[in-house]
């Protein structure tokens, strides 16, 4: 029986390139899946229903919460977002490392959660470039850029919680240091418990034959 995937969660300040990076990990690599989250928040241009997010009302986001169908979920920039359980599980269980693109209150929830998640904070090299990339987006108004540069200085006061932080400047160099550090991560112990649980029984049967 093969070990679990890895549960990855990505985070970082909103305009710090995070679906951009977790797109090309998906086409670059193979054992990726992503979990998609739902959200009551409006689609943007280009975005499309239970591809980039699963978009609902407030009704059945809190009906899903009653019902316990949420890994984690959060109130961020007066919308909610959560994660699916279900899809999670299977395919952690099917061996594929899952992606979750999440807020920092809903990281947090996870690790608590799922002690063996892998954390991961993406942040752009200086506040100047965040506040840069939230402009050009195109998409937002001078109110939302504000309260997404307010969220970004409480956010920071989160990211020694995480296991490693990302610096996205070039996204090719980007990409790939996340994929070394999910490898890396694959052989820590607490994520090679059928392994370790073999190779304990083998030793076991030698100790045993010795007797």
């Amino acid at each position: 029986m093969a070990d679990k995937g890895i549960l990855i969660v990505i985070s970082g300040f909103s305009g710090a390139g995070k679906g951009t990076l977790v797109k090309k990990m998906l086409s670059t690599y193979d054992n990726y899946a992503l979990s998609i989250s739902m959200t009551t928040r409006s689609p943007r241009e280009g975005e499309r229903d239970g591809v980039e997010y699963f978009f609902t009302d407030k009704e059945h986001f809190e009906r899903k919460i009653e019902e316990n169908g949420f890994i984690e979920y959060a109130s961020y920039c007066d919308n909610y977002y959560g994660t699916p359980k279900a899809y999670v599980e299977e395919q952690l269980s099917a061996g594929k490392d899952v992606i979750l693109e999440i807020e920092i209150q809903g990281a947090l929830k996870v690790k608590g959660q799922f002690p063996e998640s892998l954390l991961l904070f993406v942040t752009p090299p200086s506040a100047a470039e965040l506040e840069r990339r939230l402009r050009s987006r195109g998409t937002e108004t001078e109110d939302v850029i504000a309260k997404r540069l307010a969220r970004a200085v409480e956010e920071s006061n989160g990211i020694e919680a995480y296991d490693y932080i990302v610096v996205n400047d070039d996204l090719g160099s980007c990409v790939a240091e996340l994929h070394r550090l999910v490898d890396a991560a694959r052989r820590a112990p607490i994520r090679r418990s059928t392994f370790i649980k073999e190779i304990r029984e083998e030793l076991k049967g030698y100790v045993k034959g010795a007797e």
